[in-house]
């Protein structure tokens, strides 16, 4: 029997995204390979999202994440409308098998309150867990809803309740992996790359202090707040400095971005992006918070880039230290550790992403969670 899934992408950027988008991408990644193995797919997303699917369920005509930093009071409604679309397609259909959800947080309270009638639900946590305690801290699925994380650090720091609904954890993937550890190297420039959204957690200000102070070049390459090129976010003026983002970057990060020791490039996607990071001597990944998922480590790893990193969140499992990055627990650290990187060997990188890191294994472990979900197993499964 084939089984259908409904793939709860939320409303706030298209699947694939323009860009930026991490869990977008993930699903971008995640869905071709699932169909492969026979899964029907119904995608709730936004009308404009272009990927591939059996049927699709939106409220919105383009992604909500131009509003996604303003106040709640003006926000608030966005995940609602369109959850509410998401529950009344589950009520007047019986062909759901499963709901996989990676809405933040009303995506699990909504279908654990839906009651014993609604499909099982998987709901893979991409984010911090500690962010919310009180509804990760009392929840209940009951027999039907399950959790599951995208590393065991990540799970690990879950409060008690969230850990009793998890079946486990999968590692983040790329398409870039695939058959990573057969293309041909790729001349290494003198660049050294931050890939991802600037805000604190990521730690670009720290970066961009280390290769003024240590004497590296560094591309800064993702967007700040909604703006995802450099002419876009000084077209704004002061209204942008709203957005939480926008301040750290002009407090913390602009006051060493000179244009030529430290670049900021904005949002960089598809080949630019691949060349970006394959040239660069290192990905340096300077962060300031517990990273759950790790999506541009393995994107590194795939294109023959070895990472250097505070060994904080999921970097520890996703990071050979001495062979594919080097990872340290003192950021003070990370200037000499940028500088050892031309020590590592490229290829051991492209094959570590080649074995661990492909969309179809990340498709065979999800439809492995589905199987142990939708049979209300409850021990987690411990991937390979």
């Amino acid at each position: 029997m084939t089984l259908t899934v409904l793939m709860n992408a939320g409303p706030w950027l298209s699947v694939p995204p323009p860009g930026y988008g991490g869990i977008e991408n993930v699903i971008a990644t995640l869905v071709p390979e699932l169909r492969r193995l026979g899964v029907r797919v119904v995608l709730a997303s936004v009308e404009s999202s272009t990927l591939p699917v059996d049927e699709r369920i939106a409220v919105f005509p383009d992604g909500q994440f131009h509003a996604l930093q303003r106040p709640y009071n003006q926000v608030c409604g966005v995940s609602q409308a369109h959850l509410s679309e998401v529950v009344r397609a589950l009520h007047a259909r019986d062909d759901i098998d499963l709901v996989h959800d990676h809405v933040e947080a009303v995506g699990l309270a909504t279908l654990a309150a839906m009651g014993p009638d609604a499909p099982p639900v998987l709901h893979t946590l991409h984010w911090d867990l500690a962010k919310h305690p009180e509804l990760y801290g009392n929840l209940d699925g009951g027999d039907r809803v399950r959790v599951n994380g995208v590393s065991a650090s990540q799970l690990a720091r879950a409060p008690e309740a969230l850990r009793a609904h998890s079946v486990g954890h999968v590692h983040l993937s790329t398409p870039l992996a695939v058959d990573a550890d057969r293309h041909a190297p790729v001349a290494k420039g003198d660049h050294v790359v931050i890939l991802g959204r600037i805000n604190p957690g990521k730690g670009q200000d720290l970066g961009a202090r280390l290769a003024q102070e240590t004497g590296f070049r560094l591309v800064l390459a993702g967007p700040v707040g909604p703006y995802h090129r450099p002419e876009d976010l000084a077209a704004a003026g002061d209204e942008a400095r709203q957005n939480p983002d926008v301040r750290f970057f002009y407090d913390q990060v602009a006051p060493y971005v000179d244009g030529d020791r430290v670049r900021w490039v904005g949002t960089v996607a598809g080949r630019e992006r691949d060349d970006l990071v394959a040239s660069a001597r290192a990905s340096l990944f300077p962060l300031r918070w517990e990273e759950p998922g790790g999506t541009a480590v393995v994107e590194s790893l795939s294109l023959g880039t070895p990472v250097v990193a505070t060994a904080r969140g999921c970097l520890p499992e996703l990071i050979g230290h001495g062979r594919t990055g080097l990872l340290t627990e003192d950021e003070r650290e990370l200037g000499d550790l940028v500088l050892a990187a031309a020590g590592l060997e490229p290829a051991e990188c492209r094959r570590e992403a080649a074995r661990r890191f492909t969309p179809a294994r990340m498709a065979q472990q999800y439809v492995e969670l589905y199987d142990r979900v939708r049979a209300g197993v409850t021990k987690p499964l411990q991937p390979a």
